[in-house]
């Protein structure tokens, strides 16, 4: 199949954004699932960038929507299943022996998480899919839970192809200004990545305050 490519005033012509385009030019919709699926592998590839310019693409002719919806979602799938495996190999044995190794940490703070992935995990597996950053690492605590693989897979496959399809559409919609998404859901990664920080942050120091407290009750 002939494929066109984006010789376009908008086409980019460098950093993620070229690469991505180049994988599209050259492979058509597999390539745009070839470059979801790093991005799940390396969560510093955006998919704020990939998937509007992928939508783009299928607005200019160079793929159809229906490719670029499918190879993107089977991209997505495809590394989140490497994630899942990576936690399955790491099991629950070798990530408790990590974890107490761990400073700031108990294995009671593990075994919580534990039992709340079990009660949660479904929810968190499908709406983590749509939340800039966890979509990638929620695949490992759900390998190392041995979700069963047919769940994992289906709720992947769903919560990504309502994130693929969002950014997709709106590249596909917004034309020449695809790159306008990436402001917006840059936004909100920041956001994230922010509330991230401060948890983090909140949890050394109220784990310090409790040492002091037991430190001096004894």
């Amino acid at each position: 199949m002939h494929l066109m490519t984006l010789a376009l005033p908008q086409e980019p012509s460098d950093g993620i954004a070229g690469w991505a385009a180049d994988l599209v030019d050259a492979m058509g919709g597999p390539g745009a699932g070839l470059a979801i699926a790093l991005e799940n592998l390396f969560p510093p590839l955006p998919s704020e960038v990939i998937l509007p310019l992928t939508g783009f693409a299928a607005g200019q002719g160079v793929i159809s929507l229906a490719s670029a919806l499918f190879w993107t979602t089977l991209g997505s799938v495809m590394g989140a299943l490497v994630l899942y495996w990576i936690g399955m190999l790491v099991g629950r044995k070798r990530m408790h022996a990590i974890w107490a190794k761990l400073p700031l940490v108990k294995t009671s703070d593990l075994d919580r998480t534990e039992q709340w992935f079990e009660r949660h995990g479904t929810k968190a597996v499908f709406i983590g899919r749509m939340v800039p950053i966890f979509r990638s690492l929620i695949s490992i605590p759900a390998g190392v839970e041995r979700m069963p693989l047919p769940v994992f897979a289906l709720l992947t496959t769903l919560g990504s192809l309502v994130w693929n399809t969002v950014l997709v559409m709106a590249g596909y919609w917004l034309g020449d200004q695809w790159d306008e998404v990436e402001t917006y859901v840059g936004v909100l990664s920041k956001v994230v990545l922010a509330a991230v920080l401060v948890a983090i942050v909140v949890y050394v120091v109220m784990r310090f305050r409790g040492r002091d407290r037991r430190h001096h009750a004894s």
